[in-house]
């Protein structure tokens, strides 16, 4: 099991579909983008969109691609135009399934339908991190609704990222209270679904630099 010390949280802007808001994104520093390749979400993307998209994010910035219940033709397919950094799977799919890719992956953990978090995150134990969702299974997230924050494990043997309702007005309690590795956003900073907003991408990230410098909550 692996310690991870505390020290700053990562910053994850997710459901990016215009060039012009990963720039943004990255003149803030933010450590990872994240491109949705799910048909019906109101932030998906398509294969020629996401690779001018990926395109536009610069090594040392990861470039994450959110999956959820694709087809494996479809996943190799996007992992070959892509090239992320890594592969977010957020639907139901199987421990053998998302390691079937031979790309380190994250795992989206459905908190308004799973019971057992430690049960969930010993199946996936392959998983570079877990993202915790308020979506019940089968949901997309993105919702704008948080989650009970208590739920969460307090032994971690692997990154935690944590999603679901975060926005500026309420990333900083999020971050003292959990001190998650990361935090993920997506509809927290928008104006419009898939428009991200650039005083709300900067209070967001100046929220999460504040509560890296204040106590913990806990």
């Amino acid at each position: 099991m692996h310690a991870y010390p505390p020290q700053r949280t990562r910053i994850k802007f997710c459901g990016m579909t215009r060039a012009e808001d990963i720039q943004r994104a990255i003149a803030l520093g933010v450590d990872a983008i994240g491109l949705i390749m799910v048909p019906g979400s109101k932030r998906a993307l398509g294969l020629d969109q996401a690779s001018v998209l990926r395109a536009a994010v610069p090594a040392l910035v990861h470039s994450v691609l959110l999956v959820m219940n694709a087809e494996p033709a479809f996943v190799r397919s996007a992992i070959h135009a892509l090239r992320p950094d890594l592969v977010q799977f957020h639907g139901d799919e199987t421990p053998e399934f998302c390691a079937a890719f031979e790309v380190p992956f994250l795992k989206a953990v459905p908190m308004a339908s799973v019971t057992s978090v430690a049960a969930y995150q010993r199946a996936y134990a392959q998983a570079a991190g877990f993202v915790f969702d308020s979506h019940a299974a089968g949901g997309q997230g993105g919702s704008g609704h948080a989650f009970d924050w208590s739920r969460l494990p307090t032994e971690r043997s692997h990154p935690l990222l944590l999603a679901g309702g975060l926005t500026p007005d309420n990333v900083q309690a999020a971050v003292r209270a959990v001190r998650p590795y990361a935090v993920d956003v997506s509809s927290g900073i928008e104006s419009a679904p898939g428009l991200k907003c650039p005083q709300r991408m900067q209070q967001f990230v100046d929220e999460v630099h504040h509560a890296d410098r204040s106590p913990s909550s806990q």
